[in-house]
Order: structure tokens, then C-alpha cells, then sequence
């Protein structure tokens, strides 16, 4: 498994417009994308324009797919005027669960 961390703080006045944005962006990778594992969405609860991604993917080679797929290059197009300042993403290979456990 691939898991990509991302950090993303976004302008007060556009808190429910990246919400929408990225909400499309969630519900289109799990249904679309048969690589994508997990893909969640997070705000922090003392601070409502900071947002956290977390997204498993079954490879490396999966994530490329995602950052080519449509409702991708929609929410990053979209997305960027909404930006606080530049978000911050994180690789990471999966230790554990194993594999076939991330539905447990």
C-alpha cells in the first residue's frame, strides 16, 4: 500500500467551497478508482480552515493515476484560489495493516 498525507489550510471566506470541492473529489476517487484503498477527509476541530487528507492507494504507481483522473484536475483547478497558503503532501509506504486487512 501507498498512503499519501496531505495538509491543507485553506482562506476563511472559502471553508465550505473547498468542502464542496473536495468532497466531489473524495466520493469520484473511491467510486472511479479501482487503485484507491481509503480515502479520507478531515477537519481540525480547533481550527475549521485547516484540512487533512489521507489517502491509501493499492501502489505507488496508483497515485499518478489519481492526480490524471478529471474530478483530480477539477478540485486542484478549483481548489488553488481557495489556498491560505501551499499545501503540504506527505508519502509514506504502508507498514500495517497488511494489505488485505483494511477493512477490519
Amino acid at each position: 500500500m501507498y498512503v499519501v498525507c496531505v495538509t491543507i489550510r485553506v482562506k476563511d471566506e472559502f471553508v465550505d467551497q473547498f468542502i464542496e470541492a473536495s468532497l466531489d473529489n473524495q466520493s469520484n476517487t473511491r467510486k472511479l478508482e479501482a487503485g484507491n484503498v481509503r480515502w479520507d477527509f478531515l477537519q481540525a476541530e480547533d481550527d475549521p480552515t485547516r484540512f487533512f487528507l489521507y489517502e491509501v492507494y493499492r501502489s505507488k504507481d496508483d497515485f499518478p493515476v489519481h492526480r490524471e483522473m478529471p474530478h483530480y484536475l477539477r478540485w486542484r483547478e478549483r481548489v488553488e484560489a481557495y489556498m491560505a497558503e501551499p499545501r503540504v503532501g506527505l508519502r509514506y509506504h504502508n507498514i500495517a495493516p497488511m494489505d488485505d486487512h483494511w477493512n477490519e
